[in-house]
């Protein structure tokens, strides 16, 4: 039990610059007063006027813990780590000394080899699902066994059916083990077409026309055509009379390219070559997309479709491609 010291709460005192001690630090409360540190901590905050709810809101420690601290009900604390960490925090809110009310609470309560507690709060329940299910897969097992169990022992249990060959004299099995006269295989079958093999596929018109003299791609060209379908003649005199863009004009630019413009009345492909094969433009053109042909020569106009571009020089009509493949210079006589 602490002993009553009256106002004298310095045990050692200096010789040396010793000072009189004011009536108000006469009686304020020190780590070493009470009991234990909970109680030192509760007179050190009542003596500063302060509730637990201040010091909680100052610390940001539940009230409850700053209460079981000050009663030293351990039990209603998490672990020692944590009740550590609350002392030092609750003596550093009131001015105190964190360190020395540390190895007070150590000295009071000093460490033991108990486990460390669940936290405060926290129950571990199990999940009674996992239980029903385990119990539901045992009973179809078990009833699986039961089943196949007893379908054995009825098996088990029905006599065997007896097995009888058929009654036959032994005249009867000599006969019918000699052979019956000599066998006729007939004639050899002949041998199985090969599947595999396809025809050869012969171009309507090529024998003919290579009877007649006539080139291989002209009659592919002719087959084209026909196979294309007619397409309907274009009415010339619906064409406009002179250029006017109506989308982007690619090629060259307008002063020194060639007077020939190529403009797209349906969307169609349009390829510019030269004489020996190298590409200059291609591209597939929009309704209303037009061309303008630089100023070279031995260009070749190549298009998917000679009656979807109008020819215009100098800015007026020459009316339609002639043919899907035409030299540059013939437009422009």
């Amino acid at each position: 039990m602490a002993l009553d010291t009256g106002r004298i709460t310095d045990f050692n005192p200096s010789l040396e610059g010793a000072h009189p001690l004011s009536a108000v630090e006469s009686y304020m409360p020190t780590l070493d007063s009470g009991p234990n540190i909970g109680a030192a901590l509760k007179a050190a905050r009542e003596f500063r006027g302060l509730s637990l709810q201040d010091v909680a809101d100052s610390t940001r420690i539940r009230r409850a813990y700053l209460a079981a601290i000050e009663e030293m009900r351990l039990e209603d604390l998490p672990s020692r780590p944590f009740t550590i960490g609350y002392v030092r925090a609750y003596a550093k809110a009131l001015g105190l000394e964190a360190e020395a009310a540390v190895t007070r609470f150590k000295a009071d309560e000093p460490a033991g080899d108990e486990p460390l507690r669940e936290p405060v709060g926290v129950h571990r329940t199990g999940d009674s699902r996992l239980g029903l299910a385990i119990t539901a897969g045992v009973l179809v097992i078990g009833a699986i066994l039961v089943w196949n169990f007893a379908q054995r022992g009825i098996n088990e249990a029905q006599p065997a059916a007896p097995v009888t060959a058929p009654a036959s004299t032994p005249e009867e099995i000599a006969a019918s083990a000699e052979p019956q006269g000599p066998l006729s295989l007939g004639a050899p079958l002949p041998p199985p077409v090969e599947s595999t093999v396809p025809q050869l596929y012969e171009t309507p018109g090529l024998d003919v026309a290579a009877a007649a003299g006539g080139s291989a791609d002209a009659v592919i060209a002719s087959n084209r055509e026909i196979a294309r379908g007619p397409k309907a003649e274009a009415d010339l005199s619906q064409l406009p009379a002179t250029f006017t863009p109506d989308g982007t004009v690619y090629g060259a630019p307008a002063a020194p390219a060639s007077p020939i413009v190529l403009q797209a009345r349906e969307s169609a492909a349009l390829i510019v070559r030269s004489g020996d094969g190298e590409v200059y433009f291609a591209r597939q053109l929009s309704a209303g997309e037009a061309y303008r042909a630089p100023d070279l020569r031995g260009l070749v106009i190549d298009v998917s479709e000679p009656t979807a571009f109008q020819v215009f020089v100098n800015g007026q009509t020459r009316g339609l491609l002639p043919a899907a493949q035409t030299p540059l210079s013939r437009l422009g006589d």
